[in-house]
């Protein structure tokens, strides 16, 4: 009875059946967003790969186009203990994780991206910054000038120092402006 109830479970991907169902994010072949996406439908999975549409100039005309917001990624629920069927759809490289296995993504951060994509406004990638980060200053007067993101109060400050003299000075500077350093 209980081996039956096991196989049941094990044929229906998508339901609860007292298995844990957890987010994982699968890096996918560049292109392949798409196409593991469907796969993973089929066999049973739920899946989501959120995409932006941008406007792309060609030499004769400008179109519009839909890309990955996660390029190279799409997040899949499922069960850990399950993931073979995942990693043998078409496209897929791994599952993202540390040292001791794939790392589960908290709910509340994919119901996070999937409010900001339906809510209707403008979504778009943007590199990570942390503050305490080395970024680069790539836009405005300062162009060109490398220093630490600090925030205080909600304001992002750049702070460049002087390391001969312990010195350092700070100024204010748009998000939109810098960008990290590797």
């Amino acid at each position: 009875m209980i081996i039956k109830e096991l196989n049941t479970a094990l044929d229906h991907p998508s339901s609860e059946n007292g298995f844990d169902l957890s987010w994982f994010a699968l890096r996918v072949r560049s292109n392949f967003e798409r196409v593991a996406g469907v796969h993973l439908e089929e066999r049973g999975y739920e899946q989501f790969s959120p995409t932006f549409t941008v406007e792309r100039q060609w030499s004769d005309r400008k179109k519009r186009i839909e890309q990955h917001v996660f390029a190279g990624y799409v997040f899949c629920r499922f069960n850990i203990n399950q993931r073979l069927p995942i990693l043998t759809v078409p496209g897929a490289v791994s599952l993202v994780g540390f040292g001791d296995g794939p790392a589960a993504i908290p709910d509340r951060e994919i119901d996070s991206i999937r409010q900001m994509v339906s809510s209707g406004l403008l979504v778009s990638p943007w590199p990570f910054l942390s503050t305490g980060q080395r970024v680069l200053i790539e836009k405005g007067p300062l162009a060109g000038i490398e220093g630490l993101l600090v925030s205080i109060k909600k304001i992002f400050r750049l702070v460049v120092s002087v390391n001969m003299l312990q010195r350092s000075i700070s100024v204010e500077v748009d998000r939109e402006a810098v960008r990290p350093l590797l």
